[in-house]
């Protein structure tokens, strides 16, 4: 069976289908965060869902709602979600287009009413992230990308903001300028937990004040999303982001909408020592894409004798000889 041709036509009006979509799944997302601050608020909680099963219930919800759409415009396509796929649904990835969607990506901060939650939507085509939508609609922030032709952002109902917001992009001289965002996940076992604490304390501590190997970063954030840690990274707010152990869906539009805005995405330290002297450096393989693995840097500007490129490679090497490689569960 030939694969199809995907043409930028094509990908733009796959892009103003799935951004109709996604604002559709916002609406969804909204209706349950409201439903699930009532139950919470409920004295009489005996007769209420408690907020997990109001997290899963709309987490199936709208994929349901996005798979269906999606089935009934792009019937050949494939598709891969993180509910389907908990249920089971394990399709491998091929040449062929497919959808590859969190449906309520930040379910933490879904719960709590802690207003960093999407919807992300990426499309992967011939084993690459080629498209991406990451819709916040709390804060009503649409973030968009196709390979080749840019990304946005759209707050509100204002016109869409070329990424990076910052034009040319800063320089970032080293870690200690830099704002990371890092994410505590949910293996909270005593080897991860102490090697992320190590590893963050590593980031944030001052060496003037004997944290060995201290970089005295900026400062360290956690947002709660992998999808708008990218956005963010993409935007310029984020300089960087490492996570270990999310997922494809977690991270596929954010790819696309990163590396759009300039930024560099690739995978865990052995995947960058491996390949961050050859030419192929900076493409996401399909390795990458589902190693669990991450790293993203924001778009740095030239500086008289370092390009944008060695600049982005000179921070990733920095902060990975600062932090543990942990294994994703």
């Amino acid at each position: 069976m030939s694969v199809p041709e995907l043409s930028p036509k094509n990908l733009e009006s796959i892009l103003e289908f799935t951004v109709a979509l996604a604002r559709t799944a916002g609406d969804l997302i909204l209706e349950g965060s409201d439903a699930i601050q009532s139950a919470t608020a409920s004295k009489d909680v005996n007769e209420k869902k408690n907020s997990v099963d109001l997290v899963t219930e709309y987490d199936v919800r709208v994929e349901e709602l996005v798979k269906k759409e999606l089935a009934q415009k792009y019937p050949t396509f494939k598709f891969i979600g993180e509910e389907s796929y908990s249920a089971g649904s394990r399709p491998p990835l091929t040449d062929e287009p497919t959808f590859c969607v969190d449906p309520i990506d930040g379910t933490t901060n879904f719960v709590h009413g802690f207003p960093f939650v999407c919807i992300s939507l990426g499309l992967i085509y011939k084993r690459r992230p080629i498209l991406g939508v990451i819709f916040n609609p709390f804060l009503n922030h649409l973030y968009t990308g196709i390979k080749g032709q840019g990304s946005h952002l759209t707050k509100g109902n204002g016109q869409p903001l070329k990424l990076p917001l910052s034009s040319p992009p800063k320089p970032l001289p080293s870690l200690s300028q830099a704002l990371i965002a890092v994410e505590w996940g949910s293996d909270r076992g005593e080897k991860t937990i102490t090697s992320k604490s190590a590893s963050f304390g590593r980031l944030a501590g001052n060496p003037a004040q004997d944290v060995k190997g201290g970089k005295m970063a900026h400062s360290l954030r956690s947002v709660g999303s992998a999808a708008l840690n990218f956005a963010l990274v993409a935007q310029g707010g984020l300089d960087l982001y490492w996570e270990v152990g999310c997922w494809p869906w977690d991270v596929c539009a954010g790819i696309v909408i990163a590396e759009e805005a300039g930024g560099l995405a690739t995978g865990g330290h052995e995947v960058f020592t491996a390949t961050s002297s050859g030419t192929s450096f900076g493409d996401v393989t399909e390795e990458i894409l589902t190693g669990r693995k991450y790293i993203v840097v924001r778009a740095i500007g030239e500086t008289e004798g370092e390009t944008a490129l060695q600049a982005q490679k000179r921070i990733i090497e920095e902060f990975y000889s600062s932090v543990e490689d942990v294994d994703a569960n």
